[in-house]
């Protein structure tokens, strides 16, 4: 591989990480707006040096904010491209706009009419992706001020009374569709609020000075499993058990989450109902791989960084105990070493400094199949010494390699543009969810030089093909 094709991938790969792990907010070490300014930055560095690969990466599973950056991007760009990438790249966005949640797309076609992005195409896409939608009304009222601004910035007619709900909606005394009855009628009637989304109802709840424990019980046949997980404490605070969900239906990495906004004295409690409900997500997320993996162990980063911050509180310690279940779930042997903690890691709390040499050590001896470092790569007790370990091990003890080594990061580290690496030699990838962590492995042999440019191309264009069958298949299907 020559010298431009180890640049490219490595600047493709850097670009991979942080669509993954980075979403423009405050991280333990850096603000939002140095991460905001960082990955804004790449995003221009990459799409202008590499198009057709910048283009590729809407087929992976990059998190929605850097989708959402890309799909803007490439329409902003359009004029710049060829009329090969553009056939390519507006199927990419039109599959990829189907899969981002309708906030996610909705502040799409704001920025997109903010940065006077009106050509033929993009109106196409905004109006294929309108057209698409399964319910407009329900969207005339969740999302009424996004759907006004597509629909003007693109020339959309809509449908029925759709119009008139967003555009004159004060003129009919009824409407004949139930929403937006129960939406007109919301504004002057209390009963009606609780026909309506969450998010709707919330506002309207608070202009009639409706009592919170009142509102939740009455709203709570119309949360969806999201926004269940999410008020569980508002819920408890108020004593409001119609709110309550099956903790076993819901997404490995978010009800890590939910597990430690909790009290560790709760989780005691509960330890039974909550280990049961991760075990159960992280079979779901493994699926065919459960169980195939060999020795696995994982070392676990539970220092004091891995709070996380204000915007996204114990986030990076969510990973981790996501991971350390999900790897339960994967491998057929495996051991799980915390920097600090010991015990149940039902328990495990974010304390002390990030001492990743002696737990590698520790993980190492036992000669895994698979060793799986999860931390930030703040290496500070005492510094350095992880990648020494690494180092001794790879070129003395285990230089066939039979130990392979990766590491997740789920915090990207806005000075040097990617995740905060352990060592040469060992991959390191950015991680946002862990249901992705089999699919982040693959990804690993390219960040470590022993797959070339040529190869990671072919692997992006399979991806491509799989995102874009899968696509059509999906859109086919009734």
């Amino acid at each position: 591989m020559s010298q431009s094709e180890r640049v490219a991938c490595e600047d493709v790969l850097m670009f991979v990480n942080a669509a993954i792990a980075s979403t423009a907010q405050r991280e333990f070490h850096s603000r939002a707006d140095a991460q905001r300014m960082s990955l804004e930055f790449l995003h221009e560095y990459v799409l202008g040096n590499y198009r057709d690969l910048y283009a590729a990466t809407a087929a992976l599973d990059i998190n929605h904010h850097n989708a959402a950056m890309v799909v803007t991007n490439l329409l902003r760009t359009a004029s710049t491209a060829s009329p090969e990438q553009r056939a390519v790249e507006g199927r990419l966005i039109a599959a990829r706009l189907r899969l981002l949640p309708p906030q996610r797309v909705y502040a799409v076609f704001r920025e997109l009419r903010r940065s006077g992005v009106n050509n033929r195409r993009t109106r196409a896409i905004m109006r294929d992706w309108v057209s698409g939608r399964p319910d407009l009304a329900f969207d005339a009222v969740k999302y009424r001020r996004s759907l006004s601004v597509a629909a003007r910035h693109a020339h959309l007619s809509l449908p029925g009374e759709v119009g008139t709900a967003l555009f004159d909606w004060r003129r009919p005394r009824r409407y004949e569709t139930p929403i937006l009855e129960s939406w007109r009628r919301a504004h002057y009637e209390q009963r009606a609020l609780y026909e309506l989304p969450y998010t709707v109802a919330e506002g309207l709840a608070a202009q009639h000075g409706i009592d919170r424990a009142r509102f939740l019980t009455g709203i709570a046949p119309k949360l969806t499993d999201g926004e269940r997980l999410r008020l569980q404490s508002a819920a408890t605070r108020h004593r409001v058990g119609a709110v309550a969900m099956d903790l076993a239906t819901a997404p490995l990495t978010r009800l890590a989450v939910y597990v430690l906004s909790l009290s560790r004295p709760e989780r005691k409690q509960r330890r039974e109902e909550l280990t049961g409900a991760l075990r159960a997500a992280a079979r779901r997320a493994a699926r065919r791989q459960a169980g195939s993996w060999g020795r696995v162990v994982a070392v676990l980063d539970d220092s004091y960084s891995a709070s996380g911050s204000g915007v996204k509180r114990r986030r990076p310690l969510a990973v981790a105990l996501a991971t350390h279940y999900l790897l339960e779930a994967l491998a057929a042997e495996y051991t799980g070493l915390w920097l600090n903690h010991r015990g149940d890691p039902l328990l495990v709390h974010p304390i002390g400094a990030t001492g990743l040499g002696d737990r590698i050590l520790d993980g190492l001896e036992q000669r895994p199949d698979r060793l799986v470092v999860v931390s930030d790569g703040w290496d500070n007790a005492p510094p350095g010494q992880a990648a020494e370990v690494l180092r001794v091990w790879r070129s003395r003890l285990d230089p066939d390699q039979r130990t392979s080594v990766v590491h997740l990061n789920p915090v990207y580290d806005a000075d040097t543009f990617d995740v905060r690496r352990l060592a040469p030699g060992v991959a390191s990838v950015g991680v946002r969810d862990a249901e992705d962590v089999a699919a982040l492995v693959e990804l690993a042999r390219f960040a470590t030089g022993a797959a070339g440019f040529d190869e990671l191309r072919r692997h992006l264009a399979d991806r491509v093909d799989r995102f874009l069958t899968d696509d059509s298949a999906t859109e086919g299907s009734p």
